[in-house]
């Protein structure tokens, strides 16, 4: 592993550190149940409706995974369960968009492939990555931002 990736993973767990430390000086738990519910992310994926939507989605989240998807695409359609795994169990938002019903929206996130996803952090695209890609990466590349 590189130094980089261990000078990241180390600032990470020392913020993660500290916002312990100051919620537990501010009176809140050590689970978090105190944490208002736009810091928390959703446990599914979020259906986009439109433009609109996506703003709202990723200026409530620090970090949202956009996956840009359609029905008829197998590769789409084998990325479904790590999509619904990684809503349910990381610090992400997941929004998912159908190029289809949306092709406005796909064309400003980029997608000129499907599945297309986009990774938001502090309301700002970071990373795009065309096609299936597997859990270890989209994990990690949500640890890195969150």
């Amino acid at each position: 592993m590189s130094n980089t990736t261990d000078d990241e993973r180390q600032r990470i767990r020392e913020r993660k550190k500290r916002e312990l430390q100051q919620r537990l000086e501010n009176g809140g738990s050590l689970d978090g149940s105190d944490a208002d519910e736009a810091d928390t992310a959703p446990g599914e994926p979020i259906e986009v409706t439109g433009q609109d939507h996506l703003e709202e989605v990723v200026d409530e989240h620090d970090v949202v995974l956009v996956d840009c998807y359609a029905d008829w695409c197998g590769p789409c359609q084998m990325l479904e369960p790590t999509i619904e795994a990684l809503a349910a169990e990381t610090d992400a938002a997941v929004a998912k968009v159908d190029v289809d019903v949306h092709q406005r929206l796909a064309q400003q996130l980029g997608a000129r492939g499907v599945p297309t996803l986009v990774l938001y952090a502090d309301g700002e695209p970071v990373e795009r990555m065309v096609g299936a890609q597997d859990r270890a990466t989209l994990e990690g590349l949500v640890d890195q931002h969150t």
